[in-house]
């Protein structure tokens, strides 16, 4: 698949601070990629940085082949970006948001028209036409959003938390929705969330911490990294719980809060030895197979928050 949007050895600081390290991906035409990383971990930074907001410190971005330092006009016209907030004119109707969209993209007329028509059509917004966008809810501004992004027929998607505010189930139908267009548009969907069921719905995910990008591939391929099942034990005394389980047993206990995290094959018969060895130290207990939370404190240490 045709590589749209290139990212190499991306760095960016602000003053003394590093808000990305060093990152390497790239996203296919089709593709949906997720950026997910907990609050603090370099999504919006890489999102401005894609969406032309701002300049990078240092490393070389390319999409659609053009050079993002050197180019950035020319990317301008071809990408279409859907910010965290709804960038609507709420005091406007659904219509006159999307003609306006239109005219700053050098569209008009029957184009124009035919246009906002396809884009009603395709978000099943029609009947809200002539609908001030201030009555609408969370859902369909949402909606209305990514038909102007998509109203003058980008090359590229971009979106910044999209589901921020959203109920999981407009996730799910926002999630499908992209898929839709990342198949049948044939071009690159670049999305940045905190939300684990969002990225489940993605074709890849890269994982970002502090800046690095710590692991990425499809969710299956990540969650594959996981031997077996994910014990979670809550204990009261977990250093001398996490102690004394690692050294009966032999296997790497990690500790988080107030919970223990234990990978390992045949988690209920396992679960079933520990609760009977140390029921006194522990409060609640259970097991299942792997998310990509998992995954996260796998390759950080740490829970995702």
């Amino acid at each position: 698949m045709n590589k749209r949007i290139v990212v190499e050895r991306l760095t960016h600081n602000y003053d003394k601070r590093c808000a990305l390290d060093n990152i390497n991906f790239s996203v296919a035409s089709g593709e949906v990629f997720c950026l997910l990383g907990p609050n603090g971990s370099g999504k919006t930074t890489l999102f401005k940085i894609l969406s032309t907001c701002i300049s990078p410190t240092s490393g070389h971005v390319k999409i659609l082949g053009f050079d993002l330092k050197t180019e950035k006009k020319a990317i301008r016209k071809l990408i279409g970006v859907v910010f965290q907030s709804p960038g609507l004119d709420i005091k406007l109707t659904v219509n006159e948001n999307l003609r306006h969209q239109g005219h700053l993209y050098g569209l008009n007329g029957q184009n124009l028209n035919n246009r906002i028509l396809e884009m009603l059509d395709r978000f099943d917004i029609a009947d809200r036409r002539n609908d001030i966008v201030e009555t609408l809810s969370g859902g369909l501004k949402r909606r209305v959003d990514l038909a102007k992004a998509l109203l003058h027929k980008p090359s590229v998607l971009i979106l910044d938390e999209p589901s921020t505010g959203l109920d999981i189930g407009v996730r799910n139908q926002l999630s499908q929705h992209l898929k839709e267009l990342a198949t049948q548009e044939n071009i690159p969907i670049l999305l940045t969330t905190h939300l684990l069921d969002e990225a489940e719905g993605c074709n890849r995910v890269g994982i970002l911490d502090k800046g690095r990008l710590v692991a990425i591939g499809t969710p299956d391929q990540l969650k594959s990294e996981i031997s077996g099942d994910v014990v979670i034990i809550e204990s009261g005394e977990c250093e001398t719980l996490q102690n004394a389980i690692q050294d009966r047993y032999h296997v790497q206990v990690v500790a988080a809060e107030n919970n223990l995290r234990i990978e390992t094959a045949n988690a209920h018969e396992f679960l079933r030895e520990v609760v009977t060895a140390y029921p006194k130290m522990i409060k609640a207990a259970r097991f299942g197979k792997p998310t990509l939370a998992d995954v996260f404190i796998k390759m950080t240490g740490k829970t995702f928050d």
